[in-house]
Formats: C-alpha cells, structure tokens, sequence
C-alpha cells in the first residue's frame, strides 16, 4: 500500500466495512428478515464510499451529535484529535419508516431497484433540521439552488436521518467504465506502482476545456518545479449529478482519448520545464474514477473533495476558483469567486492533503496557448460562454480548438447533436 499519505481521521489504513465474498450469502440471508429502508440512487454512492473507506474515518452514516458538530464545527472526531468535515452524512428516510426504527435494531438498506447493499446497526434515529443543514453547508438561507433543490425536492418526503454501523456489499462494477472505478486500497497500490513522490487530484464533473486542463497541468507542474516525482490522476465525480451535466459514460469516453490520444496539455504545458525530459505530461497522467454524488456545495464541498482524495492516497489537489461552484436560479452567485481557495486556510481540524490553488484560465493569442489570466490582466482572452458551446455541440459542430480539443468536441457533438 502507498504511504504517501495517511488516511483521514489518523487512521493506519483506510476503513473497511465491506463484506467479504466468502460471507455474502450468510450476509443477504440475514439481511431478508430484517426491516428494510431504501436509499435514493444518491445515497447508494455513499453507502459504498463508506463501505470501501473513501469517506474514512466514517464507518457508517452519522448520528446526531456528530451531525450537528459537523454543522456547528466543521469537523469530526477520531483517535481524540478533531479532523476537518464540512458537510455531515447519514440517511434521510420518511417520518414513517423512522416510526418504525429505534437505536439498537439492526435493519437491511435496499437500493431503488430493491436489492439489499447493505445493513446498518442503528445507533440513532433523528430529525432532519433541513434549514440549519443549508445554511451551513451552502452557507445561505436561501433554496434556490441546485444543493438547496436537493433537500426540498428530492428529500421532500424525507423528515428524519438514520446513524449507526454500517456493513455493505462490494459496488457492481459499471460496464462502461467500471475499470476505472477503485477503492482507496487499490488506488493506494496502483500509486506505488508508479513510484511518484506525490500525485495531484483533479477534481472535475465536466467534459473538459482546455482551461480546465491546463488546471491539472498546472497543478503537476507545481509539483515538478518542487523537485518532486509526481504525478497526477484526472479524478472526475462520476456520482449523481444535475440533469443537464452530461453523463458519466459520455465524460468518461471524452477524458479516455485527452490521455490515449496524448491531446492533454499538449501545447500548453511548460516548454522550459519540459524541455530536455524524456516524458510529456499524458505519461504522468492516470484516468481514474470517483462514484460519489455532488452537493454543489462551493468551499464546503471543496474540502469534502479533498477528504475523499486523501483517503485515496493522493497528497494534493486541484482547487479552482468557483470549486464546485452552482448559482442561485436567477444567475447570481452564491460564493465569491475565492471562497473555495480561503476555506483550507480557515480549518477548524486536520487535512493532511495540500491544495494547489489555480485561478482561472483562458487562452492568449499573444503566446499561442493557454495560461492563468491572473498574468495577462490586460490582455483580452480567447473565450466563448458555456451556453454557446453547448449550442454549438447540440448543433454537431465542433467547438473553437482554442477553447476545447477536437476530440472531445467530437464525442460530445456527436452525443449531444438535436436533429
């Protein structure tokens, strides 16, 4: 196992409360007697991350006084030192399947297919106080807004929130991209294959830019200029995501021919940097996976993304500015452009992983590539909204090279094109 990193919470390893193959069907039979509480298709992640230990020191979903200390604190306690967690995680059901729970019962959680994932020995059964959880995990009162969308639609009929210890079943794999999808034991393994010295997350739930490219070109070039043998794994959030972002499969196919293709970074990396090196930057690049959902969250859920890579083994991550960034409705922010970079300098409890800052990014024609606009402050940049990009792919055109490389234009105009 890579030990590049602790896990989370000063544990030796991340936690494992996944049931071995060897027991699983001593585990389902058990599980058939007992009372059955499902889960939504956003939850299911969680129950899994819990499972392999990306959400380590969890062991199962929260009670209410951790709960509320991550509300009121923003951290969580483990081996008697206080640790960084920004948005609480338990599992909300309706006040009639809390009516028929109670601390001490151990009850079976079925996905919305009806198939048993996995069980939990209940420790506590509360209420959800929905408008102090939005206030502090979106830091707004208001709930006109993806996050806020999350808990008074989907969670409507959900009144109550379940804590407890958690066993569950291995994740099926996805066919699709199912390869890509590791626990943080196998990624730890695969990292010290690689023989890095450290190795940079970047977060993403897009097709990417080249803007957004180069934020993980500039994060491993930050490393490299360290003296360090890095690396870095393009770590897109593949959980449950807002309607209109386009699907895992699709994204995963986009990212697949940046590295096969060796398109990523290309013309935009470093020329002195690299100049005189016998590698690029696709040979220090992994593709790997993360199924957990998003919350939209802004900084808050900038640190939740930080937890789930240290947990993974990585020792660094990307943080952009607007890092998991949503508007209200009407189009105004909720966060200042910077609040997701400032948060890591404010926590109440322990992160090993180190975030590497990026601000935004844009192409110049005065150098022919992309760069941070931070350094041109009075040159104009290259740039085409985000509506008019989507308009052109849903039109099967190819987007501006300057702005998105052709063979991501390619795949998502082909998926997105309206006849």
């Amino acid at each position: 196992m890579s030990d590049l990193i602790a896990p989370h919470g000063g544990l030796s390893e991340p936690v494992c409360c996944t049931v071995p193959e060897g027991e699983r069907e001593a585990f389902l039979a058990e599980a058939e007697s007992l009372t059955k509480v499902p889960v939504s298709a956003a939850d299911l992640s969680t129950v899994y991350r819990i499972g392999d230990g990306t959400l380590s020191p969890l062991t199962g979903p929260m009670n209410s006084q951790q709960w509320n200390q991550v509300l009121s604190e923003s951290t969580i306690d483990s081996q008697g030192e206080k640790y960084a967690w920004t948005i609480p995680l338990a599992f909300p059901v309706t006040a009639e399947v809390a009516g028929q729970l109670s601390a001490g019962q151990k009850v079976a959680l079925t996905s919305p297919a009806g198939d048993i994932v996995a069980t939990v020995d209940l420790s506590d059964v509360y209420e959800w106080d929905k408008e102090a959880y939005i206030k502090s995990v979106y830091l707004t009162e208001r709930t006109d807004h993806p996050g806020g969308k999350m808990v008074t639609v989907n969670d409507a009929d959900n009144t109550h929130l379940i804590g407890g210890e958690l066993k569950a079943l291995p994740q099926p794999k996805n066919d699709a991209f199912g390869q890509y999808v590791l626990t943080p034991r196998e990624v730890r393994a695969k990292l010290a294959e690689q023989g890095w010295e450290a190795v940079v997350a970047f977060q993403t739930r897009n097709p990417l830019h080249r803007a957004h490219e180069y934020a993980l070109v500039h994060g491993l070039e930050t490393l490299l200029r360290e003296g360090k043998n890095a690396g870095a794994v393009l770590n897109p959030l593949i959980g449950e995501t807002k309607g209109d972002d386009v699907s895992a499969e699709i994204r995963m196919q986009t990212y697949e021919r940046l590295i096969d293709g060796r398109g990523l970074g290309e013309g935009d990396s470093d020329p002195d940097l690299w100049e005189g090196r016998d590698d690029s930057v696709p040979d220090r690049v992994l593709l790997l996976g993360l199924d957990i959902k998003m919350f939209y969250g802004g900084p808050k859920e900038a640190v939740m993304h930080a937890i789930y890579r240290q947990n993974m083994g990585y020792t660094n991550i990307v943080i952009g500015r607007k890092h998991a960034d949503a508007p209200y409705e009407d189009g105004t922010a909720i966060w200042g452009d910077f609040d997701a970079h400032e948060i890591f300098d404010n926590l109440s409890g322990d992160l090993k992983i180190q975030p590497i800052k990026v601000g935004f990014a844009a192409y110049y024609e005065s150098i022919g590539r992309v760069d941070l606009m931070e350094k041109h402050p009075d040159e104009k940049p290259v740039f085409i909204s985000g509506k008019d990009v989507r308009a052109t792919l849903q039109k099967g055109e190819m987007v501006d090279p300057r702005i998105m490389r052709e063979s991501t234009s390619e795949i998502l105009a082909a998926a997105m094109k309206q006849d």
